[in-house]
């Protein structure tokens, strides 16, 4: 190891940057509580098994075997998840014990931030994630940041430039006041009610003027005249013809901390790698291996954060943090942190928080061998992402830059054929070929002998842009959910490929997400026989009078009791957990189904994965009803159709259910509330998790309510259902 490390080598005589803890006594308490609903989920199974009706007609026991089957593909899922809760940890770091040991003699940190369209994503919403990293509490002759623009935008690099020249008053200022969060816009958004110095309202004034000019720019679509001048050097890198898809490669340095003595601010690179239509470019997977390729030869910090371009700095202390775990065990490859939101309603309408993930399931896996990488808000050693394994004796990647390069001497690293015959995106870099490239990439790194670890600070790391409406929010879903049951498929599974190198608990971990898609079908199929069920009087649980009634009621109350106990200590409140209850059905019957979908016609060579980018804008009506905390449904998409079709199935089913109680005899209906109490519940939660649906299809008159194709095929859809189910 080169003598530029050894001051990095953590000093076991000392005292330690991480300690890592657990909560022995309420891990218990739920294990006794877990084996309590197992045992009565057995129960169910041994009725379902033995259960026998001589007058049973061909078609309920078929429907009932069905039930049968799902009900232990929910009992056995049900396991895993739990599996998550049976050992978790958490990480606390002492900076202040790092800034005593090594003080601002810190390695080398490099910044990526990746953006792919300037509408989607607007270039001023970029620039302040890109001045929150500059202003990091972090020496900034150690620190530089890089913005891959994967749409090759002008204006995106014109924000940049300009957001270079306000860098130079706004991270001085950051750190003489201790400015909290670093966001410019955020700080100006929190300070709303009057700045305190006159060093503030500069600041403000000077950022408020280069904002005016980038929004100017962006609504025009051009860049203006006197900028072209003035950035003359980078902005001649475009010529007549480049487009978004096809462009050579733009790279230039606006900031160089490499050749200035006194540094003030960080390196700021922007890279816009080249594209041609008849080259597979790997979307965000592509960006990150150039990324990891330009700065190796600019900066090539020994350690990499990686942020998407809505995530900005919250807390400046991130960096510092992270390495608190990084710099004192040397097997941890990579620190992940939760990934919050700053725009979250009250009661977090679209459940976009994932709270009991965030807050239970990962530091769960915390304690099985480390999290996933998720893709943002994470810390990476340079060269265990590059592909080391754990244990190699080879010497670490010297920080040290001995030559310096200029741009046009590197740009050949991100051409579209360098990476042809070469092991990037397979055994180095960011993995190819899958949805969640993140996903993958971690687990390949954790199958090399490396661990990773988790890290929830009191104030938020990083904050992004949450989902504004119902269509954004499923979206992304289904790209995870099927890009985990890809995983869970190919040669990378869990299953087989992590045999041997990574814990059970690990493999069970990954397979909990892994079986997100398929879960859709069992869960489709229960909901659908349930209503119908209903509708057609035939009961599917023992009475509620009956001994065989105590196993399905635990299961059901309990569950949800714990469930809504863990959210609340989470941080939620009991709306936020009604809807999160909501999401999680929407999720799984429209995003995990088409998920399930897209992967099984994938398999079979039908279609192929896509990349999808969420806007993280919204119209300012649009806005409005969300911070209302009204659901946004004006989009006609596949996802909503299903959604609308099931919504009303249940609406039918219950409502005729509640009909045939009103006006007609027990012995004329074969049925009532006692012997199909549990089928009135289920399907009376469902009707009651739809309300705003059903406000969206039928009462609602603004732009965010449900398109009116897509209500009226929803409710032919169920109806048709009905009909013929009330004909058989």
């Amino acid at each position: 190891m080169t003598k530029e490390h050894d001051r990095f080598i953590p000093v076991h005589d000392q005292e330690p940057l991480f300690e890592t803890r657990k909560r022995t006594g309420g891990v218990i308490a739920f294990r006794v509580f877990a084996a309590s609903v197992f045992g009565c989920i057995c129960w169910i199974w041994f009725y379902r098994a033995t259960e026998t009706d001589e007058n049973q007609t061909g078609l309920v026991r078929f429907v009932r075997l069905v039930m049968f089957i799902l009900e232990i593909w929910f009992g056995l899922y049900w396991l895993i998840v739990q599996s998550l809760r049976w050992n978790p940890v958490w990480r606390f770091t002492f900076a202040d014990r790092l800034s005593r040991r090594y003080g601002d003699d810190l390695p080398k940190l490099d910044a990526f931030v990746c953006t792919a369209d300037p509408v989607i994503e607007p270039p001023l919403m970029v620039v302040n994630t890109v001045l929150s990293v500059m202003a990091l509490d972090y020496p900034p002759e150690k620190l530089a940041v890089y913005l891959s623009d994967d749409g090759g935008s002008q204006l995106t690099f014109y924000a940049l430039a300009e957001a270079a020249e306000f860098a130079k008053t706004w991270v001085p200022f950051c750190k003489k006041y201790d400015v909290e969060p670093r966001s410019p816009a955020a700080y100006l958004s929190s300070k709303a009610k009057g700045l305190v110095s006159a060093a503030a309202e500069e600041v403000a004034d000077l950022y408020r003027e280069m904002a005016e000019r980038i929004e100017t720019a962006t609504k025009l679509r051009r860049v203006p005249e006197e900028a072209r001048l003035k950035y003359g050097e980078g902005l001649s890198q475009w010529d007549s013809e480049a487009t978004q898809r096809n462009h050579g490669t733009i790279l230039q340095i606006l900031v160089d901390g490499r050749k200035e003595s006194s540094v003030s601010i960080p390196t700021l690179v922007y890279l816009s790698r080249e594209k041609r239509p008849e080259h597979h470019h790997h979307f965000k997977a592509g960006a990150m291996n150039a990324l990891l390729r330009v700065s190796s030869k600019i900066t090539s910090g020994r350690f990499i954060l990686n942020l998407d371009c809505d995530m900005y700095v919250n807390n400046s202390k991130s960096a510092r943090e992270a390495l608190c775990i990084l710099l004192d065990e040397k097997e941890i490859a990579f620190v992940q942190f939760p990934q919050c939101f700053e725009n979250l309603t009250k009661n977090d309408l679209y459940g976009s928080m994932m709270r009991v993930i965030a807050h239970v399931e990962f530091n769960g896996l915390d304690g099985k061998g480390g999290p996933f990488y998720i893709g943002t808000g994470c810390f990476h050693r340079r060269d265990v992402i590059c592909g080391k394994k754990y244990g190699d004796d080879d010497e670490e990647e010297s920080e040290e830059v001995q030559d310096i390069l200029e741009p046009e001497m590197i740009k050949g690293l991100v051409s579209c054929t360098y990476e042809e015959n070469s092991q990037w995106g397979k055994e180095m870099g960011v993995k190819y070929g899958c949805p969640v490239e993140d996903i993958i990439t971690g687990l390949s790194i954790q199958c090399r002998g490396w661990k990773s670890a988790y890290l929830t600070p009191k104030k938020e790391a990083f904050l992004g842009v949450a989902p504004t409406n119902l269509h954004q929010m499923l979206v992304p879903q289904r790209r995870w959910s099927e890009g985990n049951f890809q995983i869970q498929l190919s040669e990378y599974s869990p299953v087989w490929f992590g045999q041997g190198k990574i814990g059970l608990g690990l493999i069970v971990g990954y397979c909990c997400y892994g079986l997100w898609a398929p879960s859709s079908v069992p869960l489709l199929v229960y909901s659908v026989l349930t209503s119908l069920c209903l509708f057609k009087g035939i009961p599917l649980f023992p009475k509620v009078s009956s001994w065989w009634f105590i196993p399905f009621g635990y299961v059901t109350v309990a569950a949800n009791a714990y469930s809504l106990a863990e959210f609340l200590w989470c941080g939620g409140t009991i709306r936020g957990w009604w809807n999160e209850q909501r999401m999680w059905l929407y999720r799984r019957t429209s995003s995990f189904l088409f998920g399930f979908m897209d992967t099984i016609l994938k398999k079979f060579g039908v279609s192929e994965s896509a990349f999808a980018i969420t806007a993280k804008v919204a119209e300012e009506e649009a806005a409005e009803r969300y911070e209302k905390e009204v659901m946004e449904l004006g989009v006609e998409s596949p996802m909503f159709l299903i959604l609308g079709t099931l919504g009303m199935l249940n609406l039918f089913c219950f409502a005729a259910a509640i009909m045939r109680l009103l006006v007609m005899t027990c012995r004329e209906t074969g049925g009532d509330v006692p012997t199909m109490g549990l089928q009135f519940g289920i399907t009376g939660v469902l009707v009651a998790l739809n309300l705003p649906l059903y406000q969206g299809m039928l009462l609602r008159k603004d732009k965010g309510k449900m398109p009116l194709s897509v209500t009226v095929k929803s409710v032919v859809s169920a109806w048709s259902a009905c009909t013929c189910i009330a004909f058989l």
